[in-house]
Parts: structure tokens; C-alpha cells; sequence
């Protein structure tokens, strides 16, 4: 563990990466959070109803 360490100390800038990972992470879950909210009730139902429809068969 003490080499992990040692050695990401002494990458420059390494602050950086768990920051943009958060926003990242963010970024993502506000995506798909606004696309549930916005998505029409037929696609959803239809969707929904995907998995029990044996006309595919």
C-alpha cells in the first residue's frame, strides 16, 4: 500500500482525475434522470410489456 501511495504522489495533477471522475458520475445520472422524467408513457409501456410479448417467436 505505502508504494500505491508513493507513487501517486508523484504523478502531477493528480487531484484532477477523481474531480473529473465526479463529474463524470454526475453528468450520467442527470442525463438519465432527465430522460425518465421526459420520456413518453407509451415507450415506457411498450418497453415494459417487451419481455412478456411471445409474438417474436
Amino acid at each position: 500500500m505505502k508504494f500505491i501511495k508513493g507513487h501517486m504522489e508523484s504523478i502531477d495533477g493528480v487531484a484532477t482525475y477523481p474531480m473529473i471522475s465526479l463529474l463524470i458520475f454526475f453528468l450520467f445520472f442527470s442525463l438519465l434522470f432527465w430522460w425518465v422524467f421526459t420520456a413518453s408513457k407509451s415507450h415506457i409501456k411498450e418497453m415494459g410489456e417487451l419481455p412478456l410479448d411471445n409474438d417474436n417467436q
